[in-house]
């Protein structure tokens, strides 16, 4: 067997032909008939220069080296993997993996053979009871657990009261039909219905944790870890070899108790109380960044700000087979634009005039810190392929005493990790400056558009936000050009020269062929305009109002705003105000294709898919100019956004979307969008280019981004909100002394016209040794690309494979680090590392997302809508999303300006004298709990009582007292950060709109099938025991 290739994520992280995306090539399970091309071979340079010697063509890999977990590990031995797995081949043992059942039951088990189940039964009976006292390990077996990590053993207890965190109240759910008769497991006997065993109760009540101080001995296990230590995991009684004093009548057991597992909120909370406020430099090589929700100020020091680039793990492992082993997918979520505070230095822009950048001769990197200059000066070797280059004379500076350039501390690009630098006409189209971009607005006039008022709202509303169109820094005014079209089922263009008195409309009938009819005057700068454009503006929505026209078209209006750019010469952004499926006889005709019936089957991937490849080629040509589009959706029926949606995603602009819009509810919602969206930092025209040191390369790109070959990431636009994930696999070993280096390079047009370069740098460790692997992980960037490689795999794989993956690959992770870098322990004890102490949470969260696991209320079009969004966010976009924020507002400070510290996402959390406010980037919730204090409820809606609240309304009254204000202020806080403006749901304790909220209490069990946190916990246990066994 060959040892190329490494399975290290998910088979599904494949990017696939025909989405738009980058051809196929086999990085993870691939055709082992390809192999990778000869070393010497490179691509010939481009304007961003040839690949780096990682950017060829990937290895086919083999299937996986050495089993490291026997029989039950990635592929028993004898089954190579297939690229896109079908069911697992039917063999004598167990089955491998737990599939993710949408059933009711909490189990992620499919219904096996009873052999299985009873040999399931078995391993899990012979499992023994850890029976040594708290924190001390047997003679000869190892130091016990580090201090910090609270050690919950497994030795059966008699109950004692639960011991709750400090601060938690902690209400016992009633028994009500959402959420079960309480604790009480279900007696085996239930379990056995169905020939498949539920989550395994566990028999033995958790001990507490150490008071905080109280040491549990001296020595400590090579990493910190959190071990929660479980009872025995049997099924009493129900199944043969279990053990005698279990047989019988079944006994009731103690569930888990929540305050004894890992709770996202402490973790949040303890890296707040170390790390926040304070000053992060990133002076060194893979050092662990504060988390996203910690605020910080971050300096540049050498290597990009974690608010650029985060990493999956800041240590890569030195071989593949490592990486193989522990099964970390090694990534990068990269933010080339993210918007920095007031307080942080923006970038400096470097000009070396017609030189243009300094540059590596052999694989194109751009001169940065990672650059060793040698010969007095005259020559330097390149940190990513270590060639030796001479030092252009225009660039030629001393060395110090030690070896230190003398201007090291003056030029940006040898001392900072992130800096922008001005490009030559080398790097633009046709070598020629490019044309400031474009905006153009297209309106939807059919007739319910007119009706409810959208049209004319938009109309005023487009008056305000010209005024604040993005300008460079310097400027007196924006240098973007305007351009108006209407449309139904045919097009209107508008001429607004500035010397007109009326505005003139022109209309193109024939959709199939679609052509600009005018050229001068369509783009107009909106100073000199401006009294044409207001009084086009106001005409637009009488000229339509006797409009019955109810039909639209949708692909010829992206294709005149495209040939509109084109004519001009010049990239733009087009803002696309859409309402209905386009029905229309024209290109990108849509039908009505939502099927329930496809749910639960092979078919149901095809929901995710456009419905005609119209929409595709129009992405292509769309990014090949330039032209990214971003759409504004006011649905009142099925829409079909997985095929409108498509171009937004593909050119990386944005897709927002309104359900059944009514003006007096969700106007505010959306202009808050629109003038966010005109107003942000934006980049055109962009190409993008990582490049890596020698031993590892970029193979998996996730975004808004097209692909047109392996190595250029191509963007028409992308802006301050959007991410792109890479991921990275080995195609040599890497040296622990000279670590992984990644450069991020940005080819892009300013809004002024101007052609810039923007680099991120960042250098990262190497390690032999896999408890560094895991010591210096990040689970919220781990969530973030599990989120985008499932996602992306939603259009060609059973929903049902992707979820088993992911509970596989969760397993794995912590199987490996049990195995080698755990002190020893009873097999009883679930034990995570410090590190990823609530990764088991977090992708519990996103199994029961509604992408990957389809719900009765959730409409096909919401989940499609989901999955576009999740699939361009950031590291704290994606972790608010799938971990939603949940404040008591009833504890409220007046007198402070902190937020309230959160509490976990579990109905078990509220309390009835309550108030809370659940926000997750998309939605804001505030829940009312039936007996909530009148004084408050006075407070902040001005109203006697509970029963005189109007749950209709979307933001709260202006009340003049401490109580409004403060809560108006936390919302503004939190909705600051986000990219989407989310509307305000006011929910009262035991009302039917209660259930939409419930949905966000995601430690719950799912009201259609998932897990509750507890039970996810049970069933990765039972995955790694298996695992070991």
């Amino acid at each position: 067997m060959s040892q190329q290739g490494y399975v290290a994520t998910p088979p599904y992280s494949q990017s696939q032909p025909g989405i738009g995306l980058s051809p196929p090539h086999y990085g993870h399970y691939g055709d082992p008939s390809h192999a990778g091309s000869p070393p010497g071979m490179m691509k010939p340079a481009g304007p961003l220069g040839a690949a780096a010697p990682g950017g060829m063509l990937p290895h086919g890999p083999s299937p996986p080296g050495p089993q490291q977990f026997g029989q039950n590990g990635a592929h028993a031995q004898g089954h190579p993997p297939q690229r896109f797995p079908g069911p697992p081949p039917v063999n004598s043992a167990a089955p491998s993996y737990a599939p993710y059942s949408p059933s009711t039951q909490s189990s992620y088990l499919s219904p096996a053979s009873t052999a299985s189940v009873t040999q399931l039964a078995s391993q899990l009976n012979a499992m023994h009871i850890n029976s040594y006292g708290s924190g001390m390990a047997p003679p000869g077996q190892g130091p016990p657990g580090p201090p910090s990590a609270p050690l919950f053993q497994g030795l059966p207890r008699p109950p004692q009261p639960s011991i709750m965190q400090p601060g938690s109240q902690v209400l016992p759910p009633p028994p009500t039909a959402l959420n079960g008769p309480g604790a009480s497991p279900l007696p085996p006997s239930t379990h056995r219905q169905d020939g498949l065993p539920g989550p395994a109760p566990l028999n033995a009540q958790y001990q507490p944790p150490p008071v905080p101080g109280q040491t549990l001995g001296t020595g400590y296990s090579p990493q910190q870890a959190a071990s929660y230590g479980g009872g025995q995991l049997s099924y009493p009684g129900g199944f043969p070899g279990g053990p005698a004093q279990l047989a019988g009548p079944p006994q009731l057991q103690k569930k888990l108790d929540p305050d004894s597992i890992p709770s996202p909120i402490q973790v949040i909370e303890n890296d707040r109380a170390t790390r926040g406020g304070q000053v992060y430099a990133t002076n060194s090589r893979g050092q662990v960044p504060p988390l996203v929700t910690t605020d910080c100020v971050i300096q540049d020091q050498g290597n990009a700000s974690p608010r650029y680039i985060r990493c999956t793990t800041y240590c890569f492992p030195c071989t593949s087979d490592m990486a193989k082993q522990a099964q970390i997918p090694l990534a990068a979520v990269i933010k080339p634009f993210a918007t920095i505070p007031s307080n942080e230095t923006p970038l400096y822009l470097v000009n070396h005039g017609e030189n243009g950048p300094v540059r590596c001769n052999r694989c194109k990197a751009y001169m940065c810190p990672f650059m060793q200059f040698i010969e007095g000066g005259r020559r330097y070797q390149c940190g990513f392929c270590n060639c030796v280059n001479d030092v252009p004379p225009f660039y030629f500076q001393h060395l110090d005493h030690i070896g230190r350039r003398l201007d090291h501390y003056e030029k940006p690009e040898l001392s900072l990790g992130s800096y922008e630098y001005v490009a030559t006409l080398d790097y633009c189209r046709k070598n020629k400056p490019p044309n400031p971009p474009a905006f153009i607005f297209m309106i939807d006039v059919s007739y319910s558009n007119i009706k409810n008022g959208l049209v004319k709202l938009i109309c005023e509303e487009l008056k305000t936000v010209l005024e604040k169109l993005p300008k460079e820094e310097q400027e007196e005014t924006s240098a973007i050009r305007v351009g108006f079209i209407t449309y139904n089922k045919v097009l209107h263009f508008f001429n607004v020269k500035s010397n007109l008195a009326q505005p003139q409309m022109m209309v193109v009938t024939d959709v199939g062929e679609v052509f600009v009819p005018l050229l001068d005057g369509f783009l107009v700068n909106y100073q000199e305009s401006q009294s044409v454009i207001h009084n086009l503006l106001d005409q637009i929505p009488e000229m339509f109002a006797d409009s019955n026209e109810n039909e639209t078209v949708f692909a010829p209006v992206i294709q005149a705003g495209m040939e509109a750019l084109k004519a001009a010469d010049c990239p733009g952004k087009l803002f696309i105000f859409h309402s209905s499926l386009p029905t229309a006889e024209a290109p990108g005709k849509l039908k009505n294709r939502d099927d329930k019936k496809l749910i639960n089957t092979d078919k149901e991937k095809t929901l995710f898919q456009p419905q005609t490849n119209v929409y595709d080629s129009l992405a292509k040509d769309c990014v090949a100019h330039g032209c990214c589009v971003t759409l504004f959706l006011f649905p009142s029926q099925y829409v079909d956004v997985a095929s409108l949606g498509l171009v937004p995603q593909l050119t990386g602009g944005t897709l927002y979307k309104y359900n059944n819009f009514q003006m007096h509810m969700d106007s505010q919602q959306f202009l808050n969008d629109l003038r966010n969206d005109i107003e942000k930092k934006i980049g055109f025209d962009a190409i993008m280019r990582i490049r890596t040191s020698t031993g590892f390369r970029a193979t998996d790109f996730f975004g808004g981004i097209f692909m047109n070959n392996t190595t250029d990431v191509e963007m028409a636009a992308i802006d301050c909100d959007k991410a792109v994930t890479v991921e990275f696999k080995h195609d040599d070993k890497l040296a622990e002394d000279s670590g992984a280096l990644i450069q991020c390079a940005v080819l892009y047009t300013t809004t002024g016209g101007q052609r810039r370069l923007r680099i991120h740098n960042l250098s990262l460790n190497c390690s032999s040794q896999l408890a560094d692997l895991y010591k210096s992980c990040e689970t919220d960037a781990l969530i973030n690309f599990f989120a985008k490689s499932a996602f992306k795999a939603v259009l060609h794989q059973p929903l049902k494979v992707i979820r088993e993956i992911l509970v596989n690959q969760t397993a794995h992770m912590l199987a490996c680090y049990r195995k080698n870098c755990a002190s020893p322990s009873a097999a009883s004890q679930l034990i995570l590392p410090d590190s990823m102490k609530v990764l088991p949470v977090y992708m519990n969260c996103l199994l029961k997302n509604c992408v990957l696991l389809s719900r009765p209320e959730i409409s096909t079009d919401e989940r499609a809508y989901q999955r576009q969004l999740v699939m361009t966010m950031g590291v704290a976009d994606s972790q608010l999303f799938f971990y939603p924020q949940l404040l008591p507002i009833h504890t409220l400070d007046v007198k402070s300006t902190t937020l309230p510290t959160a509490i976990r996402c579990s109905e078990s959390r509220l309390s009835e004298e309550g108030i809370f406010l659940l926000a997750n980037g998309l939605n804001m919730f505030l829940w009312l709990g039936v007996s909530s204090p009148p004084e408050l409820i006075q407070g902040i809606f001005n109203v006697p009582s509970f029963a005189h609240i109007n749950t209709d309304m979307t933001t709260l009254p202006e009340v003049g007292n401490p109580y409004s204000q403060t809560l108006r202020m936390i919302i503004s806080i939190i909705q600051q950060k986000r990219p989407y403006s989310m509307k305000l749901t006011i929910v009262k304790q035991r009302e039917q709109p209660e259930m939409v909220f419930r949905q966000f209490l995601v430690e719950d069990k799912g009201l259609y099938g998932g897990s509750s946190y507890v039970d996810f916990l049970c069933c990765v246990h039972k995955e790694i025991c298996q695992l070991l066994n």
